[in-house]
């Protein structure tokens, strides 16, 4: 048998912890002790999502979770991905109004052309925006092309900040995914935090060559997306999920004397369904009462956390 070479073992910033200089090596039971407003145990963060996807998605570097999946013109996809802004995002409206809850919206910045009622209809509620990318057509990735990059990332915090008429420095990327340049781009473009990264369940440092930005992770794993349509799991199974996931954090908020993080990233096009819609309504009223929960924004809940960059 050969011996592995020593000088396999070898390379820059080789040490204790992580070997790169983006965030810190940490253990959550290590990290300082802080607590929620008003004493709760666990932060509910609420996300839904308005996205555009082309009836033409382009498949190169790869199609974003979601898209046409038919040969063109996958109008079977399409028109349910429509669906979702024209019908299923009104009913989850009516759903958080009512039961008083405050949902933050990550936008396609080509959602705002396209549907400028829409837009109109959530901006009366004035909630947290959170830029998307350009649309769903339009993926991040390695080896894309900087300029390419910082276009589509400035052209979709233009467009939300002029319709809303308000500062955007929350972004989701499609598909969660990033170039080697996405978060220094972010950075440079005026944003103070990112959701793609889901290495962790409480807000942390990042760091890049432009400065710092917060790394806001966003759960997959109980995404209604992930659960129904790629775990094939039913809508019961989901709810059940969301709950067993509250009791756990609500029990190890508890033990650690920490405040924990539940996070619920929502299509309209999934939940917004006639059959569906009532299990977001029933997870919401669950979760709405529980006295260890409270919900918020996620620059809310970086705020209450203490990260922030300079």
């Amino acid at each position: 048998m050969t011996e592995l070479p020593s000088e396999y073992l070898k390379y820059p910033r080789r040490k204790y912890g992580m070997d790169h200089e983006f965030y810190d090596w940490s253990m959550m039971q290590y990290r300082p002790k802080f607590q929620w407003q008003h004493g709760k145990q666990v932060t509910v963060f609420i996300n839904l999502n308005l996205e555009f996807f082309p009836l033409d998605q382009k498949k190169h570097p790869f199609q974003v979770p979601g898209g046409m999946k038919m040969p063109y013109p996958d109008l079977r996809h399409f028109t349910l991905r429509d669906y979702g802004n024209r019908v299923g995002i009104y009913r989850l409206l009516e759903i958080t109004d009512r039961l008083d809850i405050k949902p933050s919206f990550s936008i396609n910045g080509q959602m705002v052309e396209r549907h400028p009622l829409l837009i109109k209809e959530i901006k009366k509620r004035d909630p947290e925006i959170i830029a998307h990318g350009w649309s769903m057509n339009c993926p991040h990735y390695g080896g894309m092309e900087r300029e390419l990059e910082l276009e589509y990332i400035r052209a979709t915090k233009a467009g939300l900040e002029t319709s809303f008429e308000k500062e955007v420095t929350g972004w989701l990327s499609p598909g969660k995914s990033q170039s080697e340049n996405t978060p220094e781009l972010l950075v440079e473009s005026g944003f103070s935090f990112m959701m793609d990264w889901v290495n962790d369940e409480l807000p942390y440092p990042f760091n890049t060559n432009k400065g710092g930005i917060v790394s806001f992770p966003l759960s997959t794993e109980i995404e209604d997306r992930f659960v129904l349509l790629n775990n094939l799991h039913s809508e019961s199974e989901w709810v059940e999920q969301v709950i067993d996931s509250y009791k756990f954090l609500y029990e190890e908020a508890q033990q650690e004397e920490c405040g924990r993080l539940l996070t619920l990233n929502i299509h309209p096009w999934i939940l917004g369904q006639a059959h569906r819609a009532k299990y977001f309504e029933q997870t919401l009223s669950y979760l709405k009462g529980q006295e260890g929960v409270c919900f918020a924004s996620a620059q809310s809940i970086i705020n209450m956390i203490g990260l922030g960059f300079e």
